[in-house]
């Protein structure tokens, strides 16, 4: 679908929203203690389902990030059992997180008796196949840190997976998936791309959320 920007002229923008917006990305990303905080500064209304899973998937998602997928695991089959289970994608990506896990930690041969046992069910079906691939891949290099899959073991493929991880739980609780920060961050985008294009040379430069920050 086409986004024209004269869409959004004659839309006001209620100061109200602002803390609601900002509200909504303390909470999604689990900083109880800033929500808190900025609750009582802004007056504010606490939202209803404020306290919902907050402190379990700040947990899990400290545990992703350390590299702890079984205890990841753990945790999120307390919260609730069903997630893992209507979710094979998500349970793979854990796997696959121990497994390189035990691949940093040189204990190769423990991580190829985890890959056969616990990944090896997933290479039945072909969208699984490329990936255990690269991860399999791994164990063929002495220092893994050096070899072609080096990204497997980066913190931004562990963030990106706690980022993953933290969306396909708040979905699953019916609570939004991305914040209305990011949302809007998305928004801009777009509209400033088309309003670009129209213009040609004279017209505004593509949105940089990066560039933005750095003149603030």
């Amino acid at each position: 679908m086409e986004v024209d920007p004269q869409n959004y002229d004659d839309i006001s923008i209620n100061e109200k929203d602002v803390p609601n917006i900002v509200l909504s990305y303390l909470i999604h990303n689990c900083y109880e203690e800033s929500a808190e905080s900025f609750i009582a500064g802004a007056g504010t209304t606490r939202p209803t389902d404020y306290l919902d899973n907050m402190e379990k998937r700040k947990q899990i998602i400290h545990y992703a990030m350390e590299g702890n997928a079984l205890k990841a695991i753990e945790l999120t089959e307390q919260l609730t059992p069903e997630i893992l289970e209507k979710n094979k994608d998500l349970l793979f990506d854990l796997l696959s997180l121990h497994f390189v896990e035990l691949v940093r930690s040189r204990k190769c041969t423990e991580a190829l008796e985890f890959a056969q046992t616990k990944l090896s069910p997933f290479g039945k079906e072909a969208k699984y196949m490329e990936k255990l691939e690269d991860f399999m891949a791994l164990l063929a290099y002495k220092e893994p840190e050096n070899s072609p899959m080096f990204h497997l073991l980066s913190l931004d493929y562990r963030q990106e997976f706690a980022d993953n991880l933290n969306r396909t739980i708040l979905a699953y609780f019916n609570l939004p998936s991305y914040t209305a920060m990011e949302r809007l961050v998305q928004q801009a985008t777009v509209v400033r791309q088309c309003l670009n294009e129209e213009s040609g040379k004279d017209g505004p430069r593509p949105f940089s959320l990066k560039e933005f920050l750095k003149r603030r």
